[in-house]
């Protein structure tokens, strides 16, 4: 395996694959402008919800997130050309992870997944060919690679999709039912409306999602199913984009595909040349990227699974889902009331909710206690006198009955937010 993974390969699918990652978040970062997902998020909210710890990022708000994005935008036009490249991936990672941190509003398992890829980039030498900098700084050029360095990209995606199956496998997915509902919404003429309908369908898209997962990364890397895995991706993600319009996802997903592909034999039928330069690397250079990506991969090994470790039914606690690959796998719907006792006059009060968030947050925060949990930290710095804090909550998972989701003698003012373990505020519930 060692052998394996340091003989030097074509990098043109490395390369090809920075290209592609330049173009994907280029076209990200300004259709967020154009079709106002910054306005949204950004500018017409009082605040957002950013991950728990990062307060700092409360700062990323408001008209100033125009030039963000438009950096972001133009970051992504840089690194497609290889450009600077890796000052211009660096500050890429920082700002995207940045703005990924600042709001769970929008929070979406494909946009970590771009804070990861972006992250290990950092560390590929993707602009030894074909960019800006090559011919700039021709001593850099290099047509060869180690195995093992497009490979973390590799290993990356397979443990999104080994996880993404993983977590599929629970009734509600088996047996068809939220892919009956996650189609449901779906917009189309009256024979794919009727086709849709059938219990069939719902069942097959299950099965056909769960197998895709798991087994498309072996399909891609066996050379004998990988022309039938290159036509199954296309198939698979040109349907999500269709039916599912879930963003760059589709397409990004299936910019990996350069990283399979044989080089050798195309580049001379293409080029006519077989060229080799190699990269040169020290064992102090190799030594380094050991000591950052073995503890970045045991973290996202560890990560998905560490809701088996809580207490609880992540479908309706939602503690360890995030970060997990745990998406499009339910449907969520709340109830929330807040209502606030001021302790000097022993008077309460239901909050006026629509006083601090827009239809879009009131949506998710009502059925996200972790969300609950920082909208009443929130509420108790409002009023001057002071306060404690009861949630009436009430969700619903894939069009069950609404069960309570937070207990309502715990006064959230003063409640605590456990990131590793289970909060005895958030009621629990077996979902049958």
């Amino acid at each position: 395996m060692r052998k394996w993974l340091n003989t030097s390969v074509d990098n043109s699918g490395l390369i090809l694959f920075r290209i592609l990652f330049g173009v994907l978040i280029m076209f990200e970062s300004f259709g967020a402008l154009l079709l106002g997902w910054v306005n949204t998020v950004f500018i017409q909210t009082k605040f957002t919800f950013h991950f728990i710890g990062f307060d700092f990022l409360e700062l990323l708000h408001g008209t100033k997130m125009y030039y963000y994005f438009v950096a972001m935008g133009v970051l992504g036009l840089l690194i497609a050309l290889g450009f600077f490249y890796r000052w211009v991936i660096i500050g890429f990672t920082i700002l995207w992870t940045l703005v990924y941190f600042a709001q769970k509003e929008f929070y979406n398992n494909h946009y970590y997944f771009v804070v990861l890829i972006a992250f290990i980039m950092c560390f590929l030498p993707a602009n030894r060919r074909w960019s800006l900098d090559v011919r700039f700084f021709p001593k850099i050029s290099a047509t060869q690679v180690p195995r093992w360095m497009p490979f973390l990209l590799i290993f990356q995606v397979s443990i999104l999709y080994f996880y993404a199956s993983l977590a599929k496998i629970y009734p509600d997915w088996l047996n068809g039912t939220f892919a009956s509902i996650l189609l449901s919404g779906y917009n189309a003429s009256s024979f794919w409306l009727e086709l849709i309908k059938q219990k069939w369908f719902g069942l097959a898209y299950s099965y056909l999602g769960l197998f895709y997962d798991l087994f498309i990364i072996p399909a891609l890397l066996w050379k004998r199913t990988r022309i039938c895995a290159i036509l199954a991706s296309l198939f698979f993600h040109l349907s999500n984009a269709l039916f599912l319009k879930i963003g760059i996802f589709p397409f990004f997903a299936l910019s990996f595909i350069v990283l399979f592909l044989d080089y050798q034999n195309m580049n001379y039928s293409l080029f006519k040349t077989n060229e080799v330069r190699e990269m040169t690397l020290t064992n102090n250079f190799i030594n380094v990227y050991k000591w950052i990506f073995i503890p970045f991969f045991m973290l996202q090994l560890l990560l998905p699974i560490r809701h088996f470790f809580i207490k609880g039914n992540v479908l309706f606690t939602e503690e360890g889902h995030r970060l997990s690959w745990r998406m499009m796998l339910s449907e969520r719907k709340g109830k929330l009331k807040i209502k606030v006792l001021n302790k000097q006059t022993k008077e309460s009060f239901y909050h006026n909710i629509l006083a601090d968030l827009n239809a879009k947050q009131i949506n998710i925060v009502s059925h996200s206690p972790d969300m609950i949990w920082q909208y009443c930290q929130k509420i108790k710095k409002q009023y001057i006198f002071p306060t404690e804090i009861y949630v009436e909550s009430f969700v619903s998972v894939n069009r069950r009955p609404y069960y309570r989701l937070i207990d309502q003698k715990v006064n959230m003012a003063e409640a605590k937010f456990d990131y590793f373990f289970h909060n005895e505020w958030i009621l629990m519930q077996e979902l049958n």
